[in-house]
């Protein structure tokens, strides 16, 4: 059985974001076991696991990010929606745009220190939509 939703983030400011216990408010009724895909249906956001104890590491993603694909770089032809907007596409690319998660006893099946972080790379994205697929 499959079921599917899509729902809106509100809009977040550039960084990564918990939304771990935002996603699960909006799932339906998990199974026993069975899989959650998330799609993000944007091309300048993405979404990912991490570590969901020390909000430092959020920082040291956003550091690191801005690093390595910086702003105003010279090669970038894409530039006529701002100066964030070729970076978030290819930050978007390095986090990617999907997670699958496996749900365990009607749960999602995450490690002790593991959550989800939704990843705004643009100053401002807006409200981003997400699809939710369970699977079982």
């Amino acid at each position: 059985m499959i079921q599917q939703k899509e729902i809106t983030l509100p809009a977040f400011r550039r960084g990564y974001h918990l939304v771990t216990r935002l996603i699960e408010e909006k799932l339906p009724e998990l199974p026993e076991a069975g899989l959650l895909h998330i799609l993000v249906k944007h091309t300048s956001a993405g979404i990912t696991l991490n570590e969901n104890a020390d909000p430092t590491v959020r920082t040291d993603f956003e550091n690191f990010m801005n690093k390595m694909i910086p702003e105003d770089d010279p090669v970038y032809i894409h530039t006529y929606e701002g100066s964030d907007d070729m970076p978030a596409h290819l930050k978007s690319a390095v986090i990617g745009a999907e997670i699958t998660v496996p749900i365990t006893r009607h749960r999602l099946n995450l490690g002790t220190w593991q959550g989800i972080y939704f990843c705004e790379f643009r100053d401002y994205g807006g409200p981003r939509r997400l699809v939710l697929t369970v699977f079982s």
